[in-house]
């Protein structure tokens, strides 16, 4: 008798879980998830409200604790909810709990500091581990208040709800493959705010601006349609290769292939085929979609951004692309104007890459034009300039450190309010003084400088023939006297006006001018607004 009970006990006992099992299985989510930026070692944005959200079955009420805070929501009815937390001063190791009706997830190790977005395309995205001095860079990397997590790479062409990604703890075993930029950047604001810093990393290279912006916001300006309805047409007519293209792609390849034949050269793979299909990575607004769009919910401090060689060739267009770039997620977070930086690219000669062979020495400078003209033009927008990086042969300069702590500088004193110099002389004014021309400068700080000690370079002056020839150029006091015995009634100067230009002009803080030209006149860009290699 008492065996038959048991057995009838362990039925009872099977059917009763077999029902909670499939009422879990027809919820949907049988237990509370949370995406993958929400997890242990993340960084909270401090003296703030931050969301934090996820998904469960629908109606199911979602609990939130914090610290000495407690908040709930209800899943809707496709089984998202949210919740807004207060975040103190900075500090930690923390706890935080999400709990539903069936399950519970803690979040350990958790910080609340300082929190920024590091984003663009292959200068974002090299590596500490490929930078200079890497083997004493990773060995040093002992920082364990400072947070690392990487967006993985993927395209959709739809916004998606999550990303592939882990915070870590920066550390010589998390360090080496992280960006270069994104860390030395995090690391100065971390020693000399003494507070922890999330550093996001989305980066991918060679991707153009176009690539990290919504549709929608793309589609609200009429000078980008054309580029949307070139991408709309090469997605429909794939894998069909259009003559033109291929055309471009043989010559690609002829180059490749002369430059490996070359005594000494370096082994280097060759151009791929283009890609213009659905799930190119250059595809307007694919890596919004899959590597912006998810972390939109993150409450951050601001962003970095390390982009525009891919543009060069629309440099008048990048114009409006960059702007527009920078008011999208600006909307897509709703945090306000929110502290967005950005690296003036460097000197390179663009005709070593197998990429811009095609490229005229004039349209890197258009392309820096256009990114001042955001500064200028765009609130809260900060610049680190570069253009006294004398490695103009390798596309990715190694000084990564450099370019991270001039990005740094520029929070600590625009962001944070610090005390310090952030920018280089940045061209304010003109003025003709019989054969002269007289340039004054914003960002002067301590004075004006020769940072070598040698005459200043990289000065051209033209008269009204618009025929520029290369310049005398002194320093008096916070000025610079611009000259050439070839004109003699000038009408403008450009500085630094070509892809590989490395400046001399600096202030006493050692940070380098800006490129500038002081005319109006008709840029060898303007009206490029479509692609020729797209991809």
């Amino acid at each position: 008798m008492q065996a038959v009970v048991r057995s009838l006990r362990r039925m009872w006992l099977l059917g009763v879980s077999l029902g909670v099992v499939l009422s879990l299985v027809r919820s949907g989510w049988a237990e509370v998830k949370l995406p993958r930026l929400l997890s242990d070692n993340m960084v909270l944005q401090q003296q703030t409200e931050v969301r934090i959200w996820g998904w469960a079955d629908p109606s199911e009420e979602v609990t939130v604790r914090f610290r000495d805070q407690k908040a709930s929501a209800k899943a809707d009815p496709d089984g998202r909810w949210e919740v807004k937390l207060r975040t103190p001063e900075a500090g930690g190791p923390y706890e935080l709990t999400v709990a539903g009706k069936t399950s519970q997830i803690t979040l350990r190790n958790v910080l609340v500091g300082e929190v920024w977005v590091c984003s663009g395309q292959s200068n974002m995205a090299w590596t500490v581990g490929a930078s200079l001095n890497p083997q004493q860079e990773i060995a040093s990397a002992n920082y364990p208040k400072i947070r690392l997590f990487t967006v993985g790479r993927k395209v959709s062409d739809k916004p998606l709800d999550d990303c592939e990604g882990a915070w870590q703890e920066c550390s010589p075993q998390t360090v080496g493959g992280f960006s270069a930029v994104a860390y030395f950047f995090g690391r100065h604001l971390h020693q000399e705010l003494g507070v922890p810093v999330g550093l996001i990393n989305s980066s991918w290279g060679a991707t153009p601006s176009e690539s990290w912006t919504s549709r929608q916001t793309l589609q609200s300006e009429p000078s980008v349609k054309p580029l949307l309805d070139q991408w709309d047409k090469m997605v429909a007519d794939w894998p069909k290769v259009d003559p033109q293209y291929l055309r471009r792609y043989q010559h690609k390849l002829k180059n490749w292939e002369e430059s490996q034949n070359k005594p000494g050269a370096k082994k280097t793979p060759p151009p791929p085929l283009p890609n213009r299909s659905a799930q190119s990575s250059h595809r307007p607004a694919n890596l919004y979609n899959s590597m912006i769009a998810p972390l939109t919910r993150y409450t951050i401090r601001g962003a970095i951004w390390y982009q525009g060689e891919s543009n060069v060739t629309r440099a008048w267009q990048y114009r409006t692309l960059f702007p527009l770039l920078i008011q999208d997620w600006r909307r897509a977070w709703g945090q306000g104007d929110f502290p967005f930086g950005f690296v003036l690219i460097a000197p390179f000669h663009y005709k070593l890459d197998i990429n811009f062979t095609d490229i005229p020495p004039d349209w890197c400078p258009e392309l820096r034009e256009a990114q001042l003209l955001a500064l200028k033009t765009t609130p809260n927008v900060g610049m680190a300039c570069v253009m006294d990086l004398d490695e103009v042969n390798d596309i990715h300069p190694r000084n990564k450190q450099e370019i991270g702590r001039r990005l740094a500088l520029w929070a600590l004193g625009a962001v944070y309010g610090r005390a310090v110099v952030y920018t280089g002389p940045i061209y304010e004014s003109m003025a003709v003084e019989g054969d002269k021309i007289r340039i004054r400068f914003t960002g002067v700080g301590g004075g004006l400088v020769s940072r070598d000690g040698q005459p200043l370079r990289e000065f051209t002056i033209a008269g009204p023939d618009q025929e520029f020839h290369p310049a005398a150029a002194v320093i008096d006091g916070n000025t610079v006297v611009v000259s050439s015995p070839k004109v003699a009634r000038p009408a403008a100067v450009r500085f630094g006006w070509r892809d590989a230009a490395v400046v001399n002009l600096a202030n006493q803080e050692g940070l380098p001018a800006a490129p500038f030209r002081t005319d109006t006149w008709k840029l060898q860009t303007e009206g490029r607004l479509l692609n020729e290699e797209p991809y």
